[in-house]
């Protein structure tokens, strides 16, 4: 699988009108300045930054171009100022180009905030939640907006809960394995489009896209809505990826996996993912194929691999020499027809 940089999708930035319309409801965000204030304003680092250095005096190392997370500390500083020194503190806190500011707890800002936050064009807002919780969800949040994604013509459908993520070539048959899949009592995360979005060092997130999540295109039938024609425990909006099937026409001159003692796995941003080649033709069953795949999956995560079982067996029959070579069948008791 080739992926291009135009299947790889990163945003350099978010307005602050985006981020406020985004966290207002999930998050309890207020706006405390006038609405509108620095909202065309852009977000480019995922990550807060607490200005308690910054208010103190030193400003040589102030990541000023991150969203500004005061707390109790800042702010309970800020009001230990006289009138005078607290307008020069934030005078000179908000001389730099600070995206947004937020303040935890609920804490109410000085005067002088508000007024210098609208003289140089700075959203102020407020959350209820504590500065280790609103660090954790804003953080979270810009995480996502930040990540990488890369954009894969493939079907995703959650497998007994393993994200399974089928890829092949146009019209060999991905959706109508996802689709049947569905029937069984599996779920469809996406078909055709599926986007998946790297969240931390080692896992994958797999959704669809707004317009075309659950409905899929069945060559010979047409557009099937997913939902509506099976409910909506068929569904997922978003699974993390597990295993990686590649479809493909048998081909008598390629070799297959037949133990499955080695594990192949394809790096997708950069990420391990454990990956397997699947050899269809005429009469085989695939859906079959995949039930049992995710559920070799299942008990390999519970410490039981069937091929290295296999394998150990063999070689302690072979160290042991047993009955020298020759083959014992032990019959069941009294099957003797």
């Amino acid at each position: 699988m080739q992926i291009s940089k135009n299947d790889i999708i990163r945003n350099e930035s978010i307005t602050v009108k985006f981020f406020y319309e985004n966290v207002k409801e999930l998050f309890g965000v207020k706006v405390l300045t006038p609405e509108g204030v620095g909202f065309e304003k852009e977000i480019k680092d995922q990550n807060l930054h607490r200005p308690g250095l910054a208010l103190a005096g030193f400003v040589e190392l102030f990541t000023y171009n991150r969203i500004q997370l005061i707390g109790n500390t800042e702010n309970r500083y800020c009001l230990s100022l006289s009138e005078e020194e607290r307008d020069k503190v934030i005078e000179r806190l908000l001389s730099f180009d600070v995206p947004a500011i937020i303040l935890s707890n609920e804490n109410e800002p000085c005067p002088e905030l508000i007024k210098h936050a609208i003289k140089q064009n700075v959203a102020v807002f407020q959350i209820e939640n504590t500065s280790t919780k609103t660090a954790y969800l804003i953080g979270d949040f810009l995480e996502d907006q930040f990540a990488t994604r890369v954009s894969l013509h493939a079907s995703f459908v959650d497998v007994y809960g393993i994200g399974m993520l089928f890829l092949g070539k146009s019209g060999i048959g991905k959706s109508e394995v996802a689709l049947d899949l569905v029937e069984r009592g599996h779920r469809l995360v996406a078909d055709d489009v599926v986007i998946l979005t790297k969240k931390g060092e080692h896992i994958l997130i797999g959704t669809g896209t707004d317009i075309i999540q659950h409905v899929m295109e069945i060559r010979g039938i047409g557009i099937v809505d997913v939902q509506h024609m099976f409910g909506v425990r068929s569904i997922r909006h978003q699974k993390r990826l597990e295993i990686v099937i590649e479809l493909e026409i048998w081909d008598e001159n390629t070799e297959y996996t037949r133990t499955g003692l080695d594990n192949e796995t394809i790096s997708i941003l950069d990420i391990k993912i454990p990956y397997m080649k699947l050899p269809i033709f005429p009469g085989k069953n695939i859906t079959v194929i995949a039930e049992t795949i995710a559920l070799n999956y299942l008990a390999s995560h519970y410490g039981y691999n069937a091929a290295k079982e296999l394998q150990e067996r063999l070689q302690n029959r072979i160290s042991t020499n047993f009955n020298k070579g020759r083959r014992s069948v032990n019959y069941f008791e009294h099957d003797e027809e």
